[in-house]
């Protein structure tokens, strides 16, 4: 009884922090043995203010078995909850599922951080309400200040976990991150069950997320071996019969490149066996033709090209910065009619070769300058658009 008296009062504070929303927003980190950074990101998000935009606000952070344990404020400077939540074992990105149940049901959406990651004002939040209750993610853009450029991943629909914004019904709903991943791709794995679902994933340039990356003392054989095996399981669970052997040839190639440049050949090797071992064991859920695209991106790369064309035609095109799903692009094009050429013969457009949202914004903010030389197109009509609106691309 004094526990539920205790939680009651805590949802009547929430509310009354915040004078204009009525929708309280739940931030979720989990947290490993980096208990310096984790105190640098809930000093930045207690400089957000108390989220008047909303009905208050709340952080649980997710302690992930830190052999020293976590320890927080029990609100920010701001009046802003905190909690911890103590897992006994390292469950990886699934300890988000955690925080999520155990955060105020009166959550409508959950903010999903890292422990070194936050967002930059909080303009965002009263756009959440107005979504469709057809979307169930929406996307940040996510900037890595130190190396100023943007976090790399994800594809149009397909988010990064340490910047978006889910509608804790539709979380709860497909019961969160599967725990079998650990770290690493469980975000695909999420956004397909959500569009399976019949959800929609969506992309907000206003919600600007700060990622303060350390890439010192990464073990890159082991997370080599990760991207392996959680990319093959992905492709085996989602991809289309027709194309699954192909996209699983696509993952090798692509994870062996990565591996000779970052020295990890064992960690994909192992990766591969691990893959092998476990393929037959990821249950089949293989999305229809037209959703699968979505997925991919290719979807959002036809419709854009073929925007772009009707505005101009073009008949020959060279990929530029090609990066994650690059292959899309070119089938895009390939659909389209337009022949692939190299970007020394001349061609009438220079198509960004990526479907990873930041790359492709990072490019298309590279190549804006140079548009009384080349006209350049993006694969995904939110970068076309802003592409068009230059004061967008690089505002805060």
């Amino acid at each position: 009884m004094p526990q539920t008296r205790a939680l009651c009062a805590r949802r009547a504070t929430l509310r009354v922090s915040g004078d204009e929303g009525t929708d309280v927003i739940t931030y979720v980190l989990p947290t490993h043995e980096r208990h310096d950074r984790l105190a640098s990101t809930l000093r930045a998000i207690g400089d957000l203010g108390p989220h008047r935009e909303v009905g208050g606000a709340e952080v649980i952070i997710v302690d992930n078995a830190s052999p020293t344990p976590a320890v927080a404020p029990g609100a920010l400077t701001s009046g802003v909850f905190v909690r911890v939540i103590r897992l006994e074992t390292n469950e990886g990105a699934a300890a988000r599922n955690a925080g999520v149940e155990a955060s105020d049901p009166s959550s409508d959406w959950v903010v999903m951080l890292d422990d070194d990651s936050h967002p930059v004002g909080t303009r965002f939040l009263s756009a959440l309400s107005s979504r469709s209750s057809e979307v169930a993610a929406v996307m940040a853009d996510i900037r890595l200040p130190r190396l100023g450029t943007r976090e790399a991943g994800g594809l149009p629909e397909v988010f990064i976990g340490c910047g978006v914004a889910i509608r804790r019904s539709a979380f709860l709903e497909m019961g969160g991150y599967d725990r079998s991943f650990n770290y690493y791709v469980e975000e695909y794995d999420l956004a397909a069950r959500l569009l399976l679902a019949g959800y929609r994933v969506e992309f907000d340039p206003a919600f600007r997320i700060d990622h303060a990356k350390d890439v010192t003392n990464r073990d890159m054989n082991e997370i080599l071996r990760r991207l392996v095996r959680n990319n093959g399981w992905v492709v085996q669970r989602y991809a289309p019969e027709d194309q699954r052997r192909a996209e699983l040839r696509e993952v090798r190639g692509r994870y062996r490149s990565i591996a000779r440049k970052e020295g990890a050949l064992d960690g994909f090797g192992r990766g591969l066996v691990e893959l092998r071992r476990t393929f037959r064991a990821q249950r089949r859920t293989p999305f229809p033709r037209g959703l699968y695209e979505r997925f991919t991106g290719k979807a959002h790369a036809l419709e854009a090209l073929e925007a772009e064309r009707r505005q101009c035609p073009f008949h020959t095109a060279a990929v530029v910065e090609p990066g994650k799903n690059a292959w899309v692009v070119r089938e895009a094009l390939a659909e389209l009619g337009v022949r692939e050429v190299d970007a020394t013969d001349d061609p009438e457009v220079l198509v960004i070769g990526t479907m990873s949202p930041g790359p492709m914004i990072d490019a298309a903010e590279r190549w804006s300058g140079r548009s009384d030389r080349w006209r350049v197109a993006a694969p995904w009509r939110v970068v076309g658009e802003l592409m068009r609106r230059p004061m967008r691309l690089g505002a805060a």
